[in-house]
């Protein structure tokens, strides 16, 4: 499963650093010089050309990457060079990306690493996202409310946000006394409502 730590906004002076917009708990370790991070599949624009040039047998096509005009490709990958947070936003500059314009091109891309890649919390209390996305919620008495559809990460606390059965979504604040348990094994988090919080 794969894991978006990162969204690529704009670009942030002229020398190739954008802005990210962190989707993580772990940004200093996501974002650590050297690490390489995939990028999501789809966010890599359309071919740079809409035909193909014809060439003579045996001859070398022209290049498709380093041509003026010829828009620049999102790789695969992407590995950090740098990384730091600037006036609440975090900076990242790339290896290869050294320019306003490549950098520009990058914008709206998914940053994202592999679920097997990441090692569980330390804390048994702790949870990742993506183990809590698709948990069946329920009662203490075993009613089923929905599922879990994601996680929102608001100021005041986590919100669980729950997909009911009839399609419309509920948020559930993620602490103790709302959600008692989480369990992983059984597939399911135990939810104790308050009363109205799931018609607001």
């Amino acid at each position: 499963m794969q894991l978006v730590v990162g969204r690529i906004g704009k670009p942030h002076g002229v020398r190739g650093e954008v802005t990210v917009e962190v989707r993580t708990d772990e940004p200093e370790a996501r974002f650590a010089p050297g690490t390489v991070l995939r990028t999501e599949p789809g966010a890599t624009p359309p071919p740079a050309r809409s035909t193909v040039p014809r060439t003579e047998p045996g001859a070398t096509p022209p290049p498709s990457t380093d041509e003026p005009g010829v828009p620049f490709r999102v790789p695969a990958e992407l590995t950090i060079e740098d990384a730091r947070f600037h006036q609440g936003r975090m900076l990242v500059a790339f290896d290869g990306i050294l320019d306003r314009d490549t950098a520009e091109a990058l914008r709206g891309t998914l940053l994202v690493v592999d679920s097997a890649d990441v090692a569980p919390p330390d804390d048994p209390e702790e949870f990742h996202d993506h183990q809590l996305v698709g948990l069946a919620v329920v009662t203490p008495a075993g009613e089923r409310l929905g599922e879990v559809a994601r996680i929102d990460h608001a100021p005041s606390s986590d919100l669980l946000v729950l997909r009911r059965p009839e399609g419309r979504t509920a948020l559930i604040p993620f602490v103790r006394a709302i959600v008692p348990e989480v369990d992983l094994a059984g597939g399911r988090v135990i939810v104790d409502p308050p009363a109205g919080l799931l018609d607001l």
